[in-house]
């Protein structure tokens, strides 16, 4: 049987084919190339995205904190007593003490002030009764809103100022309704304490806007509710609860002969 030998044309065709043969596995070659080379890129954008992101999440941890640290239990200058939550008011030499806990919300403790102002105020200028004021937000968590904490806040920044009394006294006189929480209002505290001669500052409005002491207003009501009280006024004298019992109410009369007994031991 006769073969047919390979003639020029054939050899032709081959070389034609293996050349292209070799073109295609130079082309996959470079494809799998690119592929590769563009995986390690999406790798590494990925890395860069994770690390990015790790750093933002780092920093925003690191922002948390430090609002945290920012909102730190800071007393109002010249607080007394354990912890630093109280603010004091008249001669420490006085004999007797008052010790009132407060929430500037609280109608009760508005109640009280009308009654009582004039008669505290004129035993302690007299020398026989020293006042110590807690600042509480009983009602900021009874019923909602920020308006015993912004107060109270604010009260203490007026504290910074030695304005304390009368800013105390002008937040009573205008006691909004307590389910209207007006006191939440920071804006509202400030134009107030334009009233006071002296108090509206930037400094103090800086106070208020910032909540300087929201964190030791914070800790004088976490250490209220540590104790045996659970309404707002309380009243102490001389550590003996004076307001509770409304079967015998004080009266400022009956709070002059206390004090007058107090200052003869």
């Amino acid at each position: 049987m006769n073969q047919k030998k390979p003639g020029n044309d054939d050899r032709t065709r081959s070389a034609r084919e293996r050349l292209r043969e070799q073109r295609e596995a130079d082309r996959a070659r470079e494809k799998r190339k690119r592929t590769l080379i563009a995986a390690v890129a999406v790798v590494a954008v990925l890395g860069i995205a994770a690390g990015v992101g790790a750093l933002v999440s780092s920093t925003g941890q690191d922002k948390d904190k430090s609002e945290q640290s920012s909102k730190a239990a800071v007393a109002p200058k010249g607080a007394t007593g354990e912890g630093d939550v109280v603010i004091p008011e008249g001669r420490p030499a006085a004999k007797a003490t008052l010790t009132v806990y407060e929430d500037f919300r609280c109608p009760g403790c508005g109640g009280f002030e009308a009654q009582f102002h004039d008669t505290i105020r004129d035993l302690q200028d007299k020398g026989q009764l020293k006042s110590e004021y807690h600042l509480v937000t009983i009602i900021d968590g009874n019923m909602g809103g920020t308006g015993s904490l912004n107060a109270a806040n604010a009260a203490a920044c007026a504290q910074d100022a030695d304005k304390f009394p009368d800013y105390h006294d002008l937040l009573y006189k205008n006691q909004p309704d307590e389910r209207e929480d007006a006191f939440a209002d920071k804006g509202h505290l400030i134009k107030l304490a334009g009233q006071v001669k002296g108090l509206d500052t930037p400094a103090f409005q800086k106070c208020v806007n910032d909540g300087a002491h929201d964190g030791w207003v914070k800790k004088s009501n976490d250490a209220f509710g540590k104790s045996s009280f659970h309404s707002t006024p309380t009243v102490l004298l001389d550590g003996k609860n004076i307001y509770a019992d409304q079967s015998n109410p004080l009266t400022p009369d009956k709070l002059k002969k206390m004090v007058a007994d107090a200052s003869k031991k």
